[in-house]
């Protein structure tokens, strides 16, 4: 059985997309025992990358949560008016016949993309190449948020970084 989330990283990856997985997947996927419901990403915000993006979600049938058109992700301005008018920080897109299944994007970067993927994991999972911001990052991003679960997340990727030191794992070198 496939998981929601097995397609969206390969249809995410046969299009193109420059995107991150950040949030509860990425900390598991780091081993940190959580449970999580969405999937978060941290997307490329360039123009022609949110159009691939969009794409995407529209031919898995993913729709946005707000009653918006689905391109209007891809307008800067509306990012804009939308974090200053709504405070908001994240896009959802939901799946109408699976409600469950809730996709969380940053609308803004919350630290310079290229710069967080230069840095990022590549996980393998069934074949599919999952690319995950990196464990500092990620620990950053939870303490940033500031909520309670996140940071429980970042204190639980502390915990597995010391064990993976007192294990005598080696840090690789940047």
């Amino acid at each position: 059985m496939e998981i929601f989330s097995e397609k969206l990283f390969k249809e995410l990856e046969k299009a193109g997309v420059k995107y991150l997985v950040v949030g509860g997947v990425a900390c598991v996927l780091y081993g940190v025992v959580r449970l999580t419901r969405d999937v978060d990403l941290f997307v490329d915000l360039k123009q022609d990358n949110l159009e691939k993006f969009i794409e995407v979600m529209s031919k898995l049938g993913y729709k946005p949560r707000a009653p918006v058109d689905p391109m209007d992700f891809a307008d800067e301005n509306k990012r804009k008016e939308w974090m200053q008018g709504k405070n908001m920080l994240v896009f959802s897109f939901y799946h109408p016949i699976h409600g469950m299944e809730l996709i969380d994007v940053f609308i803004y970067e919350p630290m310079k993309f290229a710069v967080a993927s230069k840095d990022r994991k590549v996980f393998n999972a069934k074949g599919i190449r999952i690319p995950v911001i990196s464990i500092t990052n990620l620990k950053k991003l939870k303490r940033l948020s500031g909520r309670p679960q996140d940071l429980a997340d970042a204190k639980a990727l502390e915990e597995i970084e010391k064990r993976g030191r007192k294990g005598g794992s080696k840090k690789k070198k940047g």
